[in-house]
């Protein structure tokens, strides 16, 4: 190939042809450039720096190098996106400039937005650490235990066996059977999400201690069908059953093999050591912590699952209406084939259709200081009817009276004591199942769980029969004039036994409408010389061959003297309501005082008796005292009608009257709402020369679920509920919303002084609540503040050639869109909320609505599925105060990750300035 010289004319000819070619190569050029810039060219669109690269520039007449598309990019500012219009970060040629910007700074405006969500990020969690809390009373229980492995329940049984494994518990100096010996009734423990087999423990050791220590002494409780119980324990290994979907149903389909396998051991001689004359057991007792308390739920929708071989659930800590981390798209639809299952079930018309109506279900939730699984999921109110089940929460089971955190749950010995003596009170080894009917099962539960004051709590007074005679002299001044207050402030002064005795006013007489009575005593169902009876009586009609021999009990109190009256009476024992002491000298209502005794009735429970008798047959002056009275309905029970909007604002100021019943309730139907908080204050109770019996006893409860919480020897309480929460689904009944809180007070009538109560508002405590019902939003919610951010980057990106940092745009989009977005979503709530206030449209059967009065709409379980999951429109500001957070986590974490990034290269520098060392020194 021949080269010419740079002198040469051809050189030149051929230089000046070349320039000319490159110029209409140019012009050609143009067009295909310019198409970069245009707001409508094809995403397939070369990137500017390749389009640059073939371009030759142009030498202008003034002899400076200029780029042809210069005048083209100068009118490219009138077409720039509106999106982008007035940014001061465009330069004159409409494009953003080219020199590099440090990733560390951020707008004026974007500083201020981050500093914001970190002051509020901070008060949240300040909050939540420190403001509302509730104190931790559990004791620790412990066992001597060991469990036996079941090794030959392996693959001929379950396709599971080298993932899981069952176990029996054996408790040390107790149980000197062989060790894979079946005696009693067989109850399964199901551990929850990365739970251990071995939190079976206090539990089983509970069943075992109590059997050999109370029920094989008891002939009574052994004629009613108590025995033994086999406590069977699952090894999960330690699974994530809250992560993942297809990780629950295999441990269902595990659990009912297991169950299968279980029965089939008391079919089997030589495992089997109950009685021959026995019927076998049909099925087995579960018992679930946590996610555990799901699987269980989940077995009676599994295909392998037998038959009538689950009737009891006990759960503990189980977040039943909803999944707790919605991570998993299988898991969710797992919970929404199981909660179905379980409403249509319960939405039959006929039990025969119903196959879950022989299964009693009770949840039992930890309260506040469960921070693992928010206590709001536990509700059973959108799965379970009244009849078949219900929600308790650990603050209201009598003699517990403290929350428990989600671990506590699983070895507190106030709360295992009672789940265990509940199991042996619902047993009937006489039958298949080995349990009392479902009517009986739930009559138990209740005894156990409740604190005997709720609506569905049941009286067992109308299903006994009088078991003591009392006879009184016909002269004595033992009866208590009608409608007087009686007042014994040192029981046993007379030295001998006392009737007082209260007329039981007809019910055509308006006002009076129950009877109350309040003691430090403790009523006893048997009860000795010593004690403090509260009986029930009629007259007892002289028949011939009617002995008094016929009662258990005879108390004649006549001194033998003529002209007496004999009362039939039953004891009110059975129905008596324990209360935690308040005096001055206490602080908690779990400290380890002597409860109180209370009862109460309503004048239609006492219709079939005449006379309520208070017996003291304390033998010595004590300091013992008691209260009983029939009082007005109308001044016992206050309604207060107030809206929410003024609750919030002003809060509520009441009074107790000096002239006050027992026990007064206020009910507020407006506080109904797990996101708020209240504080109240309750002025002293002064009772003057006269001494004071018991200080002011608070109990703040609603009515689904049932939450109750004791304050004792109250001045100040933290007023805080899970009623209606974010997230969760409508009752199962129109009937079973809640009703609001109530807070009931029991103070001393005998004092004569009126007392001020105020309720405010805890704001600060109120926002800490968001943090156990929104912190999926706040993982969440970041994710889509990325999206639009990454979003307005590409989209910088196609218009200028130049790609932002990640604080630039965030700042765009703070400016911008993340407002609009935020703002477009509140409305939304706040409709929603609205429409859902006003309600349903009734639906009819077509044409023919007058040949029906159905009138009911199907309830939707989702509706509070979207957004923020509240109804209540008072909550607007939760979004954009969630936008805020959102946004500003974000920029920590972008933070964080430049933090990283720059630690990391702090080695690489370092490598490569030890690297240019010698090469710079041989330079030299």
């Amino acid at each position: 190939m021949r080269r010419k010289l740079s002198s040469s004319a051809d050189e030149d000819n051929d230089g000046n042809s070349l320039d000319a070619a490159k110029l209409n190569h140019d012009e050609k050029k143009t067009t295909f450039t310019t198409a970069k810039y245009d707001l409508n060219r094809h995403p397939d669109t070369l990137d500017r720096r390749k389009a640059e690269k073939v371009l030759v520039p142009a030498l202008s007449a003034a002899g400076t190098w200029t780029s042809p598309t210069r005048i083209q990019a100068s009118t490219k500012r009138q077409e720039v996106s509106p999106d982008l219009a007035g940014e001061k970060m465009l330069d004159a040629r409409g494009r953003l400039p080219r020199q590099t910007r440090s990733p560390w700074s951020c707008s004026l405006f974007t500083a201020i937005a981050t500093v914001a969500a970190i002051f509020l990020m901070l008060f949240i969690l300040h909050s939540f650490v420190t403001r509302q809390l509730d104190s931790k009373g559990c004791d620790m229980y412990y066992t001597r235990s060991m469990f036996f492995n079941f090794a030959d329940f392996d693959t001929e049984h379950t396709r599971f066996a080298s993932k899981y494994s069952l176990h029996l518990y054996r408790e040390v100096g107790y149980d000197e059977d062989p060790k894979d010996q079946v005696k009693g009734v067989p109850v399964l423990f199901i551990p929850g999400n990365a739970g251990s087999y071995r939190q079976a423990r206090s539990l089983a050791s509970e069943t075992v201690q109590h059997y050999y220590n109370t029920v094989q002494q008891d002939k009574e409780a052994l004629k009613g069908g108590a025995t033994s119980i086999d406590f069977f324990s699952v090894d999960f290994n330690e699974d994530f059953t809250a992560f993942h979907g297809q990780t629950l149903l295999d441990q269902a389909e595990y659990l009912n093999d297991a169950v299968a396998y279980i029965l089939s051991l008391y079919h089997d001689p030589r495992r089997s050591q109950r009685d021959p004359g026995l019927p076998d057991p049909s099925s087995v007792i579960l018992i679930g912590h946590s996610m555990g308390g799901v699987a269980a739920r989940t077995m009676l929708t599994m295909p392998n699952y037998q038959s009538n071989s689950i009737n009891t659930i006990i759960t503990i800590s189980a977040p039943h209406a909803r999944s707790p981390v919605s991570v998993d798209a299988d898991l969710v639809r797992t919970y929404q084939r199981i909660n179905t299952y379980w409403r249509d079930a319960y939405s039959q018309k006929w039990a025969s259709d119903n196959p879950l109506w022989h299964v009693t279900l009770i949840s039992v939730a930890g309260g506040s200081l469960d921070t693992t699984v928010p206590s709001d999921y536990a509700s059973l109110a959108s799965l379970v009817p009244s009849t078949h089940g219900f929600t308790v929460f650990t603050s209201s089971i009598p003699g517990m009276w403290t929350g428990a955190d989600h671990i506590q749950t699983t070895w507190c010995v106030q709360l295992v004591r009672p789940i265990a003596r509940s199991i042996f009170d619902a047993l009937d080894v006489h039958r298949p199942s080995q349990t009392k009917p479902r009517a009986d099962r739930m009559r138990v539960f209740k005894r156990w769980y409740l604190t005997g004051m709720e609506d569905i709590a049941e009286k067992m007074l109308p299903h006994s029969d009088p078991t003591t005679v009392l006879t009184l002299e016909d002269q004595s001044n033992s009866v208590n004039p009608a409608g007087q207050r009686l007042v014994l402030r040192s029981l046993g002064r007379a030295g001998k036994p006392t009737a007082h005795v209260l007329p039981i006013p007809p019910q055509e007489i308006p006002g009076q409408r129950r009877f109350t009575f309040l003691s430090n005593v403790p009523l006893k169902e048997n009860s000795d010389s010593g004690s403090l009876d509260v009986l029930l009586c009629s007259v007892l009609p002289v028949q011939p061959g009617h002995s008094a021999a016929l009662f258990s009990m005879n108390l004649d109190l006549s001194g033998g003297r003529a002209g007496s009256t004999r009362l039939a009476c039953k004891n009110a024992a059975t129905d008596r309501i324990i209360l935690p002491a308040s005096y001055r000298t206490s602080t908690q209502p779990f400290h380890k005082a002597g409860p109180f005794s209370y009862l109460q009735y309503e004048l239609e429970d006492l219709a079939e008796h005449q006379f309520v008798a208070i017996v003291d047959r304390v033998s010595e002056a004590t300091h013992a005292w008691a209260i009983a009275e029939f009082s007005d309905s109308s001044e016992g029970i206050l309604h207060i009608p107030t809206s929410l909007q003024r609750l919030l604002a002003f809060g509520i100021r009441l009074k107790l009257p000096a002239e006050r019943p027992l026990v007064t309730t206020f009910e507020i139907p407006a506080l109904h709402s797990s996101l708020l908080a209240f504080k109240l204050w309750m002025g002293k109770q002064a009772c003057g020369d006269t001494a004071e019996l018991f200080t002011p006893l608070l109990r703040q409860y609603l009515s689904e679920p049932h939450e109750s919480r004791y304050f004792v020897n109250v001045k100040e309480a933290n007023v805080s509920l899970h009623g209606i929460a974010p997230f969760m689904p409508p009752p199962l009944r129109s009937q079973a919303a809640s009703s609001g809180i109530s807070l009931q007070f029991w103070t001393d009538p005998t004092c004569g002084s009126s007392i001020d109560i105020s309720l405010q508002v805890d704001i600060a405590g109120s926002i800490g609540k968001l943090v156990m019902r929104y912190r999926t939003v706040f993982a969440a919610f970041p994710l889509l503040i990325v999206a639009l951010v990454i979003r307005k980057q590409f989209k910088i990106y196609d218009h200028s050639g130049v790609f932002v940092t990640f604080l630039e745009s965030m700042d765009l989009c703070l400016r911008t869109s993340l407002p609009l977005l935020f703002l477009a979503l509140t409305f939304l709530a706040v409709s929603r909320a609205v429409s859902s206030a006003v309600g349903p449209i009734a639906t009819s059967a077509g044409w023919h609505v007058w040949s029906t009065n159905t009138t009911e709409s199907a309830i939707d379980y989702t509706k509070n599925d979207l957004l923020l999951g509240s109804q209540d429109p008072i909550f607007w500001f939760l979004l954009p105060m969630c936008g805020l957070l959102s946004a500003g986590l974000c920029i920590l974490i972008n933070y964080a990750a430049l933090g990283v990034i720059s630690f990391l290269q702090i080695p690489l520098h370092m490598f490569r300035f030890r690297s240019s060392g010698p090469m710079n020194d041989n330079m030299k």
